[in-house]
């Protein structure tokens, strides 16, 4: 359990401990006067706090790059009749696979066949 006192009741310049768990946000907090540790014991600084943000950024920024490199992936937005469409979910589906895996891999086989 976490017990922080409230602001009110705390002395002029004392700092307030807690241990967070992983979980949903909770209350903003002063880094600078309250003393927060994670789970491993490391207590958060904001210069942990930023590090901490940055790597979570950096992971979460879409779906993994198909280019390769790290290289944004250019996407390619197409309309098909609804017998087409439903035809490639069909593949996809029994190949254990995306629709836009199943759709990536006819436009790569047509430019193979047709490409000069």
């Amino acid at each position: 359990m976490i017990h922080v006192m409230p602001t009110h009741h705390r002395k002029a310049g004392s700092m307030t401990k807690r241990k967070i768990q992983p979980g949903p946000i909770g209350p903003d907090a002063d880094l600078d006067k309250d003393e927060i540790y994670l789970a491993d014991g490391r207590r958060l600084t904001e210069q942990l706090a930023e590090e901490i943000a940055e790597r979570a950024l950096a992971r979460h920024r879409g779906r993994p790059s198909v280019s390769g490199g790290g290289r944004r992936t250019p996407s390619l937005t197409v309309r098909v009749p609804q017998p087409t469409r439903d035809a490639l979910e069909k593949l996809a589906k029994s190949q254990g696979k995306r629709l836009a895996d199943i759709s990536r891999e006819a436009l790569d086989e047509y430019i193979s066949r047709h490409a000069s």
